[in-house]
């Protein structure tokens, strides 16, 4: 029991972090050495101009002990070019997520794709004789589940922007 208890409190964090920059060139090279300098590796990282073409919201989320990643954060708030940085926890902030899945159908299976695409609020964006095309945008959790149904019919092809968030307040 002992031991799986360690484990937990050894298991490193999952940190969603929003940075809004500078919108200059070579930003998200330097942002990103941070991170690889300290063995981080990178989940997902989404970059875009914000309302304001001078800057950009950078979501980057990784995986790592709080330790080390206050030291990358510390670090990313001295570069020049980073204007906010937010180091989310759990419920302070939206979340979402698009993804696109290719799934195989025939005229069996069609129906009840229809159906889950319905109950998980998707939109079928593309239709061929042998396979949709499904966007879908929640958070990982919904998204994860709507995965692992359609997987169910044979994934052919699948993509995700990767994660994007903002604070609650």
């Amino acid at each position: 029991m002992y031991d799986k208890l360690k484990k937990e409190r050894t298991k490193p964090m999952r940190h969603t972090i929003s940075v809004l920059v500078e919108n200059r060139f070579g930003v998200l090279t330097r942002i990103a050495g941070l991170f690889s300098g300290r063995g981080f590796n990178i989940d997902s990282l989404n970059v875009a101009p914000t309302h304001d073409d001078k800057t950009s919201r950078m979501t980057i989320v990784v995986r790592g002990d709080d330790k080390v990643l206050d030291q990358v954060t510390k670090q990313l708030n001295k570069l020049v070019d980073v204007i906010e940085l937010i180091d989310f926890r759990q419920g302070e902030y939206v979340d979402r997520e698009l993804i696109l899945v290719k799934v195989k159908t025939d005229s069996k299976t069609r129906a009840e794709i229809t159906q889950l695409c319905d109950i998980f609020r998707t939109k079928i964006v593309d239709v061929q004789p042998h396979s949709l095309t499904i966007e879908a945008t929640g958070d990982e959790s919904k998204n994860e589940k709507f995965i692992d149904l359609m997987d169910n019919f044979g994934i052919l092809e699948l993509t995700r922007t990767g994660q994007v968030a903002l604070p609650r307040r």
